[in-house]
């Protein structure tokens, strides 16, 4: 899949479940949750033990669905990302080097950024979505204020997202969310905690469709 055609699934998806445990070995049976749950878009965090494997693996399993790898803070572990096959990098930060290495391999990039300074200095260095983050810490009426001088830029607010705020969030104009503890806990207590994933990612995907999620 081509550059473009991947952020284009991203701004259509609206939606990306963020998937970071401690336990790695929980990992595919989360992604199974999740993708049963109607999850499309996947980013596995390098904090995850044997984040590489189970991208390759999850890429393996799941050809139509978009895995990317998270808390890609240094030029390091986009190395490491991109060679186990990421379809995009998410950081947390503002880093020229992340970016520079995913041009290279002609992936998207998923840029966290909070403030103006960050925000124009993500958008310089070709970052395709600006990762507003922590988005919690200051609120949909800062997102809001930021819509004027970046109208141009396209943003996805990761931190504190759920069922609670969702909907102010795509009210407010954003183009998409990222959403990780309150779908998928750090720790888990494998059947009830897997049924309960399928549920939340239902609901997830059932408010997110309202506001231009096209692909079924």
């Amino acid at each position: 899949m081509k550059k473009e055609e991947i952020v284009q699934q991203l701004l259509e998806e609206k939606l990306i479940s963020i998937v970071r445990l401690k336990n790695g070995r929980d990992t595919s049976k989360v992604i199974d949750a999740l993708v049963q749950g109607g999850i499309k878009v996947l980013e596995i965090t390098s904090n995850t033990p044997g984040f590489e494997k189970e991208i390759a693996d999850a890429s393996k399993k799941y050809p139509n669905i978009l895995i990317g790898a998270g808390t890609i803070t240094n030029t390091e572990l986009a190395l490491k990302a991109i060679k186990t096959g990421a379809q995009f990098l998410v950081t947390p930060n503002t880093n020229k080097e992340v970016m520079d290495e995913a041009t290279k391999a002609n992936i998207p990039v998923v840029m966290g950024a909070l403030t103006p300074t960050e925000i124009a200095n993500a958008v310089a260095y070709g970052a395709d979505i600006i990762k507003l983050f922590p988005s919690d810490q200051l609120g949909v009426s800062y997102f809001k204020s930021l819509k004027g001088p970046f109208s141009d830029t396209k943003f996805f607010a990761v931190g504190g997202i759920g069922m609670d705020n969702l909907e102010h969030w795509f009210k407010a104009g954003i183009d998409g969310v990222g959403v990780a503890s309150t779908l998928v806990k750090k720790e888990i207590n494998m059947q009830e905690d897997l049924s309960e994933i399928v549920g939340k990612a239902q609901q997830f995907v059932a408010v997110t469709k309202k506001y231009g999620r096209i692909t079924d």
